[in-house]
């Protein structure tokens, strides 16, 4: 079983130790002024009374006979007037030779009395207070040896002797008096102490856990309460100062994170401190594997060393090293050309930013092929139901079957174009104004499930099956349903179209943060050369414009795709992959 300690508060405990050892030292001060003064009361006692003795002894010495001088001759010259009682004893034998207190011989041995053996071992201080046998009552004895005897004074221990020896309790009452004044002085003092620590531990705890203070001012003057008022003053600056450093550190995360390049900064150690999701993205399309949650791996790409020995070198191997200075290259990848820095920090972390620069060349040549090839586009199915109609129109005797088949024609070249229309029609609508489309909570997994479900047949025609990596029950995000189902069903439909028979599809969630979603849809299929990566999202764009043709698309999807991927607060970009086939890399925004 676990004793937990009481949490008693300091000034209680401040009060009861201090008081506490100060009780003590009373109580002891008071039991030794006791002890002393009693055996200074006794001594003197004892000393007048051994005076007597000694005068007894002087007596006994002026006697020249053998036997004791009488009982008056010893007490005519009586050192005091006090009615002492004299007792002589013969050390040898324990009698009784002289005793004045009785007019009876004592028979009894006297050898045993405890003040007779002290005064026979020449032990100092030789007294007793007993109840005496013979007279039948307490006294006072004192006992002295002379050669061969042991002259013992005695005096009844009456309330005369009691008064003499009691102690005076005068010195007693004044240090209890002193006990108690300095205990409420005391504590008085420790409740003035324990208010000032209380305000220092609420200051202590509020700090602790990042709260605000009141507006309260104590009046506590004391040196501890300035303390405590001075330390409040300097918490309050120190946490607005940390409040508008969080406000910044916010604005610049949020900078970093709708930045239009990548970009990562990391400790002077390699960990990550923040990255946005275009690094993720950017540095997955520069390399041939796909990063996930370890994007120090990064440090081991051949592409990127020249950045990454700048940026970790030490400071003395850089000529005229400066903290702000920038190391710039190109790097031209799957048919991107990105622009990577390094910046090197005072605290030697530093910073990899990568910027696509293929971005701007690609939207000027889009919109200048944009209007050409919509043109281009809808002419081609005009055209078609035009000639058909015509055939039919100019040739009075052509054959049902023939007309049939031209009918036919034309209807599949009608849904062609209504299908065109639709799709620019979307993205239109996706270029003004993303409120035509409205956002919902909704459930990713779900969404490319239905996908995946919907495109089973013409799968199951091309021998092609779909691996989910990472793609799991409960996967929120807040988005446009159809927009979403558009996204997987035209990636879907796109490697359906040219990816081969017998391939395979995967699709894979790599990584995922509090924002974003980092998704990776891949086939390994024939791929697609490098060339036409960086242009594989422009509208109308086909990588085999004939076969593209022959295999009824529109030439918009991957277009949509993109469109709605950025809608979604997210970006793509393509890839060939490693083991061959095209992978397709893009994040979607979680809300």
């Amino acid at each position: 079983m676990v004793l937990h300690k009481k949490n008693i508060p300091f000034q209680k405990e401040l009060f009861l130790s201090i008081s506490g050892f100060f009780i003590l030292f009373v109580a002891i001060t008071m039991s030794l002024q006791y002890y002393q003064e009693k055996n200074i009361r006794y001594n003197n006692l004892y000393r007048l009374m051994q005076e007597y003795n000694y005068h007894v002894a002087n007596l006994l010495d002026k006697h020249q006979g053998n036997d004791l001088p009488n009982n008056n001759s010893l007490t005519a010259n009586s050192f005091s007037n006090y009615p002492y009682r004299l007792t002589i004893i013969d050390i040898d034998t324990g009698k009784v030779l002289l005793d004045n207190g009785t007019s009876q011989a004592i028979s009894q041995s006297h050898i045993d009395r405890p003040e007779i053996k002290s005064a026979i071992n020449s032990k100092k201080n030789s007294y007793s207070i007993r109840y005496s046998e013979t007279l039948k009552d307490t006294y006072f004895y004192v006992a002295y040896r002379h050669e061969n005897y042991v002259i013992r004074t005695s005096i009844p221990y009456d309330e005369t002797v009691s008064d003499i020896l009691h102690v005076d309790p005068l010195f007693r009452y004044i240090l209890i008096i002193i006990a108690g004044m300095f205990v409420v002085v005391l504590f008085v003092y420790c409740h003035l102490l324990g208010r000032s620590i209380l305000n220092l531990e609420e200051l202590a705890e509020k700090a602790k856990l990042n709260l605000p203070l009141d507006n309260t001012i104590y009046d506590d003057t004391s040196t501890l309460g300035r303390i405590t008022q001075n330390l409040r003053e300097n918490y309050d600056e120190i946490r607005k100062a940390r409040e508008e450093l969080t406000l910044q550190e916010e604005k610049l995360l949020a900078h970093i994170q709708l930045s239009r390049e990548g970009i990562a900064i990391f400790t002077h150690d390699r960990k990550m401190i923040v990255s946005n999701n275009l690094f993720i993205q950017y540095t997955n399309h520069i390399t041939d594997r796909t990063l996930d949650d370890n994007l120090e791996e990064v440090f081991t790409e051949p592409a990127l060393q020249e950045i990454i020995e700048y940026v970790t070198a030490p400071d003395n191997t850089i000529e005229n090293s400066n903290p702000t200075e920038i190391k710039q290259i190109d790097i031209s990848k799957n048919g991107l050309h990105f622009i990577v820095r390094g910046i090197r920090f005072h605290d030697h972390s530093f910073e990899i930013s990568i910027f696509d620069n293929t971005e701007r060349e690609r939207e000027d040549l889009v919109q200048k092929q944009l209007t050409q090839n919509i043109a281009h586009e809808l002419k081609t199915p005009v055209s078609s139901i035009r000639g058909y109609l015509e055939t039919i129109l100019d040739t009075p005797g052509i054959s049902a079957d023939k007309q049939q088949q031209f009918l036919e024609r034309s209807y599949a070249q009608s849904r062609r174009l209504s299908d065109l229309l639709n799709d620019i029609s979307i993205l239109n609508r996706l270029d003004e104004t993303s409120e035509v489309y409205d956002s919902q909570n909704t459930d990713l997994y779900s969404i490319i499930k239905e996908a995946i479900s919907d495109s089973a047949t013409s799968l199951d025609n091309k021998s092609m099956r779909i691996n989910t990596l990472g793609i799991q029950p409960d996967m929120p995000l807040k988005g446009n349903i159809s927009l979403l189902y558009s996204i997987f069903r035209n990636l879907i439909d796109n490697s359906i179209a040219y990816a081969g028979y017998n391939t395979e599809i995967t699709i894979n969630c790599y990584h995922t943060d509090n924002q974003h979603y980092y998704i990776s849809f891949a086939d390994n299929g024939v791929g697609v050369e490098e060339a036409h990566l960086n242009r594989l999202f422009e509208r109308f764009y086909r990588v085999d414009k004939g076969r593209s043709r022959k295999l009824g698309g529109t030439g918009l999807g991957l277009a949509i795709v993109k469109n709605a991927v950025l809608f979604h607060g997210g970006e793509i970009m393509a890839k060939n992959a490693q083991g061959g086939g095209l992978d397709i890399l893009f994040t979607l925004r979680k809300n």
